[in-house]
């Protein structure tokens, strides 16, 4: 994986408190599962920072080698990978969630 590439993603996820790697935009989600948790954190009205793997090829490669999660969405909150959008459905329903974000 290219430096830039890591260099990238570390910027977004020491940026932002909330961020999803996601494939498509918050106003336009190209998979259910990426739609799905973003309204999640919509319904919580969380403000979340989005960055769309599909217009990123070189982070759609690479993300799933720098982070050991091999799927999309990607969710990290305060620097960490929380998982992709079972695990933060099942911490939404048992308050796992709202607790790591407060």
């Amino acid at each position: 994986m290219a430096d830039a590439t890591i260099e990238r993603i570390e910027k977004e996820i020491k940026s932002h408190k909330v961020v999803l790697f996601v494939k498509g935009t918050p106003q336009a989600p190209q998979c259910g599962f990426s739609a799905a948790t973003m309204e999640i954190f919509n319904k919580l009205k969380v403000p979340f920072h989005s960055v769309d793997v599909i217009g990123n090829p070189d982070l759609r490669r690479g993300l799933p080698e720098y982070s050991k999660w091999p799927t999309f969405p990607q969710v990290f909150i305060n620097g960490k990978l929380v998982g992709g959008c079972d695990l933060v459905q099942e911490m939404h329903k048992n308050g796992e969630l709202e607790a790591l974000l407060k």
